[in-house]
C-alpha cells in the first residue's frame, strides 16, 4: 500500500523539477538565442558565447552557499527567494540595450537561480530511498533539458515577435511561476536531518572522492556546452540550414537528452551504481563527438551530420543525474545540499568558459577542432572516473 508521504514525495519532486526547469530555461536554453543576441547587441560569436556564459558564472559563484543554506534552512525558502530574485534579474536584462548591463543581469539571474539547483537536488536525497533515488533524480534532471528544449522552441519565436527583450521577459515569467509552485507544494518529510548551526562545509569540501568526481563532471560539461552552444550555429551559419530547422534540431536533442537522464537513472538503480553507468556514458560522448568532428571535416551531407550531431548532443546532456546523485550520496548526513552545490560549482565553472572557448575554436580555428576538443574532454573525464 502506498502511504501519503510516499505519494507526496512525487509532488515535491514535481515542484522541484519545475524550479530546476525554469533555471535551465536560461542557463542551458539561452544559446538558442545566440544569433539574435549577436544582432541585438552587435556581438561576435565568441562575445555572444561569453554573454551566455555569464549565467553560468553567476551560478558557479553561489551554488555552495545555496546548498549549505538548504541544508540549514530547508528547500522551500531557499528556492522561493532565489527564483523570485532571478525573475527580477531577467526582467532587468529585458529592460536594457547595454550589453554590459545585460551581462550583469544575467550574472545575477544565474547567481539567484542556482538556489533551485542545489535545493531541489537535496529534496530528492531526503525524500527518496537509495533504490529509487536514481530514477527520481533522473526525473528531476529531466527538467534541465526539457526546460532548455522549451527555450529552443519558444525563445526564437518570442525574439522574432518582440525582440530579445520579450524573450527575457518570457524567462522571467517562468521563474516567477516556479517560485509560486515551490511556496505551495515543497515541504520536508518528517525526520529530515538538517545541518546543525555550528556545522561548516569543511568536512564536505575536504573529501578527495568528491573532488575527483567534481573534476570529472567539469570535464563532461565541456562537450555538453560545446554541443549546446554550437549546434544551432553549426547548421545555420556553417552549413546554411534555416534558423528554424537548426533550432528544431537543438530542441530534439534536448528532449532526447531528457529521456536519457531517465534511462540512466533507472539503469543506476538497477545495477546499484552511479559511477559504472557514468563511465559508459562518458565513453559514448567521446566517441560521438569524435564522429561529429570527422563528419564535418569530411563535408558529409547535412542529414547524416544532423543525425550524429543530435545524438552526440543528447548523450552530452544525459549524464548529469548520475554524477549529481553520486555526489549527494558521498555527503555526510544532513550535508547533501552542500555536496551537490560543490559538485555543480565545478560544472558551472566549466560551463562559464566552455561556450566562449568553443565559439572561438569554431570561428578562428575550425568547426571540427571545436568538437574534437569536446570529445577529448570526455576522454579525460573517463580517466578520472576509472579511479573512483
Amino acid at each position: 500500500m502506498i502511504t501519503r508521504p510516499e505519494r507526496y514525495r512525487w509532488v515535491v519532486l514535481a515542484a522541484g523539477a519545475l524550479g530546476q526547469g525554469a533555471n535551465a530555461s536560461y542557463f542551458l536554453g539561452l544559446p538558442v538565442l545566440i544569433p539574435q543576441l549577436r544582432e541585438h547587441f552587435a556581438l561576435s560569436l565568441p562575445e555572444a558565447g561569453l554573454l551566455v556564459g555569464a549565467v553560468n558564472l553567476g551560478t558557479m559563484l553561489t551554488l555552495v552557499l545555496w546548498g549549505a543554506s538548504a541544508d540549514r534552512f530547508g528547500e522551500r525558502p531557499v528556492m522561493a527567494i532565489g527564483l523570485v530574485a532571478a525573475a527580477l534579474c531577467l526582467a532587468g536584462a529585458a529592460a536594457t540595450d547595454d550589453v554590459l548591463v545585460a551581462a550583469l543581469a544575467l550574472l545575477g539571474a544565474g547567481a539567484f537561480g542556482a538556489s533551485a539547483n542545489a535545493a531541489s537536488g537535496r529534496a530528492v536525497m531526503i525524500w527518496f530511498p537509495a533504490d529509487q533515488r536514481g530514477i527520481a533524480m533522473g526525473v528531476r534532471q529531466c527538467a534541465t533539458p526539457a526546460g532548455a528544449a522549451f527555450s529552443a522552441l519558444v525563445l526564437p519565436l518570442a525574439a522574432h515577435t518582440g525582440g530579445v527583450p520579450l524573450a527575457f521577459l518570457v524567462l522571467a515569467a517562468i521563474s516567477l511561476v516556479a517560485a509560486i509552485a515551490v511556496l505551495i507544494w515543497v515541504r520536508e518529510p518528517e525526520g529530515a536531518v538538517r545541518a546543525p548551526k555550528d556545522s561548516g562545509a569543511g568536512e564536505v569540501l575536504r573529501s578527495p572522492r568528491l573532488w575527483r568526481l567534481s573534476v570529472a563532471s567539469a570535464c563532461l560539461v565541456i562537450p555538453q556546452f560545446t554541443t549546446a552552444a554550437l549546434l544551432v550555429e553549426l547548421f545555420h551559419e556553417h552549413r546554411g540550414v534555416s534558423l528554424t530547422v537548426a533550432s528544431t534540431l537543438l530542441a530534439v536533442a534536448q528532449l532526447l537528452g531528457a529521456g536519457g537522464r531517465l534511462v540512466n537513472g533507472a539503469w543506476s538503480d538497477r545495477v546499484r551504481s552511479r559511477l559504472g553507468p557514468l563511465r559508459t556514458v562518458s565513453l559514448l560522448i567521446a566517441v560521438s563527438l569524435g564522429l561529429v568532428a570527422l563528419l564535418d571535416w569530411g563535408h558529409v551531407a547535412v542529414p547524416v551530420l544532423a543525425v550524429v550531431a543530435v545524438a552526440a548532443t543528447a548523450l552530452s546532456l544525459s549524464w548529469n543525474g548520475l554524477a549529481f546523485t553520486a555526489a549527494g550520496e558521498m555527503a555526510p548526513e544532513g550535508r547533501s545540499g552542500t555536496a551537490l552545490g560543490f559538485q555543480n560549482t565545478a560544472n558551472y565553472l566549466s560551463a562559464a568558459i566552455a561556450p566562449g572557448i568553443a565559439g572561438w575554436l569554431a570561428a578562428e580555428v575550425s568547426w571540427p577542432i571545436a568538437f574534437a576538443v569536446g570529445g577529448a574532454a570526455a576522454v579525460l573525464s573517463l580517466v578520472l572516473l576509472r579511479k573512483l
